[in-house]
């Protein structure tokens, strides 16, 4: 894919890798990029390189291009071509020999009159222009949407590609019906001051051009590598047991993912050893029909026609059996005969190496302090209990009978006995108490 849409680069579209905005010599942040390992190697004798080349423009769009000029081009270098009208720019690819293998790869025909020309060397003034014109392709769509909402169009402008020289952009657009824009043409030639074309694509070439992260985790397959769109059915989920949700199935493009399509023949494959789904056993109990497959471990699954509510796990080899004598006109006694019980193996403990809480910690209630407080005074006063004093035989605090915290009076115990240094010093608080008493 390019630059501008690189997941790894920034707004301006410079690659945070290699910095050099689409010209570096590998071109690996592109689509379907080939090395080049013929390009170290010299020709033979009498040999004339192969006149074609590979050039790049937006959104990783290649075509190829004739080199009449007999210029010097090597992968990076940007080149002003052949274009209706005017000329467009782009940066050269892939040359040499390799590319007659990737024109044979794609279906063109080496001496196609419709393969255009390079004129030259893209110069400074021509490089000014491009940046200019590409500069503009993001305001403009903003305005461009706003232009076919206001005319009330049944249609998406995805995006904007101006031609090398700025006098020509392509709108691509997406719609489910049919779109008279003949009126919406009018409107952004009078606004952009350029030659307008029109090019609807499809959702998946949407989402091939614009690009972005998949459900994977990884670049989305369209955008990366994948061009050839195979229609996909929900047959293909049916095949390999997955849950007919849209919103799990539907790709970013709305449609269904094209990866159901990858492992679908492997399944079918699979698929071939096990009887049909349709099939019906026919036992004295009753007439069964089967709820599940696991492809996987062989299994089925099946429950009775009066009872779905129960269902019998049997093997592959079981079902044949049962549709063997089934075939023969007899009937077997009961499911119960051939199933088979599934031992679910208990969990390994985890191993909590990292450190880390457990995740149901907030789960459990949380416990007052007061029982907290209760909990630790019948702890740390266990004389108490036995109705001894904790501070008799030791000397008397004169602030001892005041908490600072309540200036609340502490009663004072009648069977200890009082410092003598402290019997003519008798704190108010004591003789409180004792008239108390």
């Amino acid at each position: 894919m390019a630059c501008t849409n690189c997941s790894t680069g920034t707004k301006d579209g410079t690659p945070r890798g290699c910095k050099n905005n689409g010209t570096c010599g590998t071109d690996s942040c592109n689509k379907l990029t080939v090395f080049d390992w013929l390009g170290n190697m010299n020709l033979p004798n009498g040999e004339t390189p192969f006149d074609c080349v590979e050039i790049r423009f937006k959104n990783g769009r290649k075509e190829f291009y004739r080199n009449t000029e007999k210029l010097t081009l090597s992968i990076g270098d940007i080149v002003a071509t052949e274009a209706s009208p005017g000329h467009d720019v782009g940066i050269v690819t892939l040359t040499g020999e390799l590319v007659r293998v990737q024109m044979k790869k794609k279906g063109v025909a080496i001496t196609s009159p419709e393969i255009l020309k390079i004129y030259r060397k893209a110069s400074q003034k021509d490089i000014d222009i491009w940046s200019e014109a590409r500069d503009k392709e993001e305001p403009m769509k903003i305005k461009a949407r706003e232009i076919a909402i206001a005319l009330k169009l049944q249609m998406k402008i995805s995006d904007i590609e101006f031609q090398g020289d700025g006098s020509k952009a392509i709108f691509y657009y997406t719609a489910e019906d049919r779109v008279d824009f003949r009126q919406l043409i009018k409107e952004f030639a009078q606004t952009f001051k350029a030659r307008i074309e029109m090019k609807q694509v499809g959702f998946r070439q949407e989402a091939a051009r614009l690009g972005g992260i998949g459900s994977c985790g990884r670049e989305l397959c369209c955008s990366t590598w994948l061009t050839d769109f195979r229609s996909v059915n929900t047959s293909a989920a049916r095949y390999q047991q997955l849950s007919l949700n849209p919103q799990k199935l539907a790709g970013q493009c709305g449609k269904l993912k094209c990866c159901l399509n990858y492992e679908l023949d492997t399944y079918l494959d699979a698929l071939k050893d096990f009887p049909d789904f349709e099939t019906k056993l026919h036992t004295e109990k009753g007439d069964a029909i089967c709820q599940k497959q696991d492809i996987f471990k062989g299994l089925m699954w099946f429950a009775y026609t009066d009872n779905f509510a129960n269902w019998h796990v049997l093997k592959i080899e079981q079902v044949k059996e049962i549709i063997a004598q089934n075939k023969e006109k007899k009937r077997v006694s009961a499911l119960e005969d051939f199933a088979i019980e599934i031992v679910i193996e208990p969990e390994a403990n985890f191993n909590n190496a990292m450190g880390q809480e457990s995740l149901t910690r907030f789960d459990q209630p949380k416990k007052s302090n007061k029982n907290k407080n209760k909990n630790k005074n019948k702890v740390s006063n266990p004389n108490q209990a036995q109705g001894q004093n904790p501070n008799q035989g030791q000397k008397i605090n004169p602030n001892q009978g005041q908490n600072p915290n309540t200036n609340q009076a502490r009663k004072p115990n009648p069977n200890q006995n009082p410092n003598p240094n402290q019997q003519n010093k008798k704190p108010i608080i004591i003789k409180k108490n004792e008239d108390k008493k």
